[in-house]
C-alpha cells in the first residue's frame, strides 16, 4: 500500500477534510448571507454571486469523487447532445438507486460549468441540514413536504422564479420520489398493479405531479428534458464514506436528450409520457445488467483542475491556523485545554458522520414505504 492509499484509509485524514469543508461552508454561508442586501438593489448580480459561493462548496464534494477516490464516469449518449451540456437550461430526471447519485450528477455539472447554478427540487427536511440545506437556500431552491396538496403553491412559485435566471442550470428531479429499496418498491408495485400501470423492476413508480408541473412552470425557460440512467460497472454499490476511504468505482450514464416541445402540454399525457419513460429507463438497466453497458457513443469528459485548486486554497488558509492552535494547546500543558480540545475533535467526529449519514441508504426517509398506498 502507497503512502497516499494509506492515508486515505486515515481517520485523521477524514477528520481534516470534514474540517476544511465544515469551516469553509460556514464562511460561506456567512458570505452568502451578506449578499442578501444586494437583491432588492441587483437580483442577478446577487444570483451570479451565489452560484460561484456554492461552487466553491460543492466543489469539495465532486473534489473527492474526482481528485480523491478518482472514480470514472462515462457517458452513453450522442454527439449532438454532449455538444449541447451546458449551453442551455434543461430539467434532468435521474433514477435515485444509489447514495452518491447526486454526486456522480454534480461532477457532470462540474465538467460542464453548471455546477454553482445546478437546482434540485428538494425535500423540505434538508433545508435544516447545516451547510447543504443553507446553502441551497441562497441558490433559491425549490423545497416541498412531499404532500402535494400542501406544495403545490410553494412550488409552483419557486419554479417561476427561476424564469429568468441569468446561468444556464441544471434542474434536478428524483421522480420517484425517494431512494430506491426492496421494500419501497414493493409497496410500489403493489400501486402500480392496482393502477393498471406497468410494473417496473429497477424503479419506483414515478411521482408526475413533480415533473409535470416543473414542465408547465419552465416553458419558455427550459429547452429540453435530459433523462440520466445511472449504474456502476460491476455491480457496484458506492457510499459517501467509500469514496471518502479512496474507492475507486466507475460510473455509467446513459443521457437521452428530449426537447420539451416533445413532451405534451396536457397534464395527464404528460404524467402518461412520464411512465412511459420510466418504462425506456428500465428496460435500459435491464440491458445494462445483462450485457454490462448502455447504448450509445461512449464520452469521458475530462476532470478540470478547478476542483482541486479550490479545495487546496481552502486547506492552506484553514489549516494552518487549527495546526498552530493544536501545537499552542498541547505546549500549554492544561488538563483543561487538551480535554476542551478533544471533546472539539470528537464533536467535529460526530457532526462529519452525520453530514455524511444525510447520504446513506439505511439512514433514509420512510417516505414512499406508506405514501405510495395513497393516491398522488
Amino acid at each position: 500500500m502507497g503512502l497516499l492509499a494509506y492515508l486515505k484509509t486515515q481517520f485523521a485524514v477524514h477528520l481534516l477534510i470534514g474540517f476544511v469543508f465544515v469551516v469553509s461552508g460556514l464562511v460561506i454561508n456567512f458570505v452568502q448571507l451578506c449578499t442578501l442586501l444586494l437583491w432588492p438593489v441587483n437580483k442577478q448580480l446577487y444570483r451570479r454571486l451565489n452560484c460561484r459561493l456554492a461552487y466553491s462548496l460543492w466543489s469539495q464534494l465532486v473534489m473527492l469523487l474526482e481528485w480523491w477516490s478518482c472514480t470514472e464516469c462515462t457517458l452513453f449518449t450522442d454527439q449532438a447532445t454532449v455538444d449541447r451540456f451546458g449551453k442551455e437550461h434543461v430539467v434532468i430526471i435521474l433514477n435515485h438507486n444509489f447514495e452518491i447519485d447526486f454526486l456522480c450528477g454534480w461532477t457532470m455539472c462540474e465538467r460542464f460549468g453548471v455546477l454553482g447554478s445546478s437546482k434540485v427540487l428538494a425535500k423540505r427536511e434538508l433545508l435544516y441540514v447545516p451547510l447543504i440545506g443553507w446553502t441551497w437556500y441562497f441558490l433559491e431552491i425549490v423545497f416541498c413536504k412531499r404532500k402535494w396538496e400542501e406544495d403545490r403553491d410553494t412550488v409552483i412559485e419557486g419554479l417561476k422564479r427561476l424564469s429568468d435566471y441569468p446561468e444556464y442550470m441544471w434542474f434536478l428531479l428524483y421522480c420517484e420520489g425517494t431512494r430506491f429499496t426492496e421494500k419501497k418498491h414493493r409497496v410500489s408495485m403493489e400501486v402500480a398493479l392496482s393502477k393498471g400501470l406497468p410494473v417496473l423492476k429497477y424503479h419506483l413508480l414515478p411521482r408526475t405531479k413533480g415533473f409535470t408541473t416543473a414542465v408547465q412552470c419552465l416553458r419558455g425557460t427550459v429547452a429540453a428534458v435530459y433523462d440520466v440512467t445511472l449504474n456502476f460497472r460491476g455491480n457496484k454499490n458506492p457510499s459517501l464514506l467509500g469514496i471518502l476511504y479512496g474507492k475507486k468505482y466507475e460510473a455509467d450514464m446513459c443521457v437521452r436528450r428530449f426537447p420539451l416541445e416533445e413532451i405534451p402540454l396536457d397534464e395527464k399525457e404528460a404524467a402518461q409520457w412520464l411512465h412511459k419513460l420510466y418504462q425506456e429507463k428500465d428496460a435500459l438497466q435491464e440491458m445494462y445488467n445483462q450485457k454490462g453497458t448502455f447504448p450509445g457513443q461512449q464520452f469521458k469528459p475530462p476532470r478540470r483542475p478547478w476542483t482541486l485548486l479550490n479545495f487546496l486554497s481552502w486547506a492552506t488558509v484553514l489549516l494552518s491556523p487549527l495546526f498552530s492552535c493544536v501545537l499552542g494547546v498541547f505546549a500549554s500543558g492544561s488538563p483543561l485545554l487538551i480535554l476542551t480540545f478533544l471533546g472539539f475533535v470528537g464533536a467535529a467526529s460526530f457532526g462529519v458522520r452525520r453530514l455524511i449519514g444525510v447520504t446513506e441508504i439505511e439512514k433514509g426517509s420512510s417516505y414512499g414505504n406508506q405514501e405510495f398506498k395513497k393516491k398522488e
